[in-house]
């Protein structure tokens, strides 16, 4: 059990090791415990993660208390809900590299034994896993827990109740006051935003992979029994450091088949095709756009929570919560159940004595009557996506758009136009210059699209973008469009008027403009300078690999 940590405590040759160890606060029994590094995405400054040095310390109380020694690190987190809009956004995704650097450099360097990470806002779980996989040293994936929703003229209201209000506004939906309301009841805690966006997606998906204990995907933060947690966790890390089970044992093409086969019953956000193709990279796993689409095809959409239905992940926990879907997916034959998880059990060990979730709530529609028969998530290729593209398809918006382009060369160009009523019905609003090179960072656009649902233009107009979504976004979107226009793909070479067609039936995104034309635009194109000239953004720029790729800067 101490594989690793005994380089550092039980070598006498290292005498400054030893001393620095003992002014930490070391005593001679601790040099012949298992070190467990706790790692810790908590700070004070976003409603996601500023619970979570808490839990962080509860954790290593208990780990203490199971013989082991634990010692609390931190890494940074970025809100995305906070920097939403901003130039900050494009810090945000690549903000899962410098965690995934930072806890594999803190546990190699200090020669911890296991791991035990903390996490709230979307990209600390991503980036913890990808960690944890480099490490492959026992660890558990921990999450902070869903937010409680807010509440204004007897509506529930979650973060983007804000982001939708502002179109409200600007379009003259709704006053000045009650816009004012919506904000200030929005996020009234603790805990990652409400309805299945990305946090909640990546969490329930970690879960189904068996990186993090049975039900702590689903209990709220708030929660009575979110409380409980850190004792079962002591004794998990315990039991793999004993066994010495390893993030490499567990995370295998079936369970990685498994998350993401929740992920479309749970019609979760776009953002888990790039993580998981940067975690199976990671571990080493094949994997490409074409498995999503597999498992999208025959798996149902099935759970009515926000951004595209009404419920939120509370509600779905009161129903029962991930373990009892799991056990619904996996009595339906839609999940492996043999696949090894972080309580040396396998998932039909662990869901063997949970209820399936029943006919008596209305979150989690019936197979026979799913919401959609197949997945949400639907890959599309074509003349504007030579290497793929993501849209978020839930059956709402119909599977087929021909509209007209308006092009905007940045996500802050799109929010003016909206707002400057330059987008109307028929229109694919087209966002370009905002990928992983190009933005740099690729940030989200939940303002512009929920701009576009606040004004009532939801129905009716398609946005495309070599950028990507907020797990908050709805409507006809497509999204990670490679390749982007900062690498000259075809999205660069749009011009305001051309036909767009998007047909997700047959899996096709085209600019419907003669090849001719697209060669001549194409000779004519020159790439522009990078919107920045140094720090970290120029770094992940200038290493970035392309959104069907994962966004990975380590290849």
């Amino acid at each position: 059990m101490k594989k690793f940590s005994k380089t550092l405590t039980n070598d006498k040759s290292l005498p400054a090791s030893l001393a620095m160890l003992y002014g930490a606060g070391f005593n001679d029994q601790d040099f012949d415990k298992s070190i467990v590094g706790i790692a810790s995405t908590g700070y004070d400054g976003n409603p996601c993660n500023m619970h979570l040095n808490e839990i962080a310390d509860d954790i290593k109380a208990e780990v203490n208390r199971k013989g082991l020694k634990g010692l609390r690190f931190n890494t940074i987190g970025v809100s995305d809900g906070i920097s939403m809009g901003t130039f900050g956004m494009r810090f945000s995704l690549p903000s899962r590299e410098i965690i995934a650097d930072s806890i594999e450099t803190i546990s190699s360097a200090h020669y911890y034994d296991g791991l035990v990470a903390i996490t709230g806002c979307d990209k600390n779980m991503p980036g913890a896993i990808m960690a944890m996989a480099r490490l492959n040293r026992p660890s558990i994936l921990v999450y902070g827990g869903t937010i409680s929703p807010g509440e204004y003229k007897g509506e529930k209201l979650n973060i983007v109740s804000a982001f939708e209000a502002w179109g409200e506004h600007v379009s003259g939906k709704i006053s000045e006051d009650d816009y004012n309301n919506v904000i200030k009841r929005a996020c009234p805690g603790p805990g990652a935003c409400g309805g299945m966006y990305t946090a909640n997606t990546m969490a329930s998906a970690i879960e189904a992979m068996g990186m993090s204990l049975p039900y702590n995907s689903s209990n709220p933060a708030q929660s009575n029994i979110k409380k409980l947690e850190p004792k079962h966790i002591a004794s998990a890390i315990n039991n793999l450091l004993q066994k010495d089970i390893k993030p490499l044992d567990i995370i295998t093409r079936e369970s990685v088949t498994n998350a993401l086969t929740l992920v479309m019953a749970l019609g979760g956000s776009t953002n888990a095709v790039l993580h998981f193709l940067a975690i199976t990279k990671t571990c080493g796993i094949e994997f490409t756009l074409d498995d999503f689409q597999e498992i999208s095809d025959r798996t149902p959409y099935l759970s009515d929570l926000k951004p595209s239905g009404k419920y939120l992940m509370e509600d779905l926990h009161n129903s029962g919560g991930v373990p009892a879907l799991m056990k619904y997916l996996l009595k339906n034959k839609l999940l492996n159940g043999d696949c090894l998880t972080v309580t040396g059990k396998t998932l039909g060990e662990n869901l063997e004595d949970i209820r399936p979730i029943g006919k008596s709530q209305d979150v989690v529609f019936p197979i026979e009557n799913p919401i959609k028969k197949s997945g949400h998530i639907q890959i599309l290729y074509g003349n504007l996506a030579e290497k793929g593209s993501v849209a978020k398809i839930t059956g709402k918006e119909g599977d087929y758009f021909e509209g007209t382009a308006v092009v905007f060369n940045s996500e802050f160009e799109a929010n003016e136009g909206i707002a400057a009523g330059k987008v109307k019905k028929g229109d694919v609003v087209v966002i370009r210059y905002e990928g992983p090179k190009g933005g740099p960072g690729m940030p989200e656009m939940l303002k512009p699209t929920s701009a576009i649902m606040g004004a009532g233009l939801g129905k009716d107009v398609a946005l495309i973008t070599d950028g990507r979504f907020s797990g908050g976004t709805h409507g006809f979107v497509v999204g990670h469009i490679t390749p982007e226009a900062m690498e000259g793909g075809t999205i660069a070479l749009i011009k305001d008027g051309d036909k767009i067609k998007i047909d997700t039936t047959h899996k096709v995104l085209q600019l419907l403009v003669d090849e001719k034309e697209l060669l001549k635009r194409k000779s004519e194109w020159s790439k522009p300078d990078l919107r920045v000239k140094n720090g970290y953004l120029f770094k992940y720029a200038k290493s970035v690999t392309d959104a069907s790729h994962g966004c990975l800067t380590d290849l």
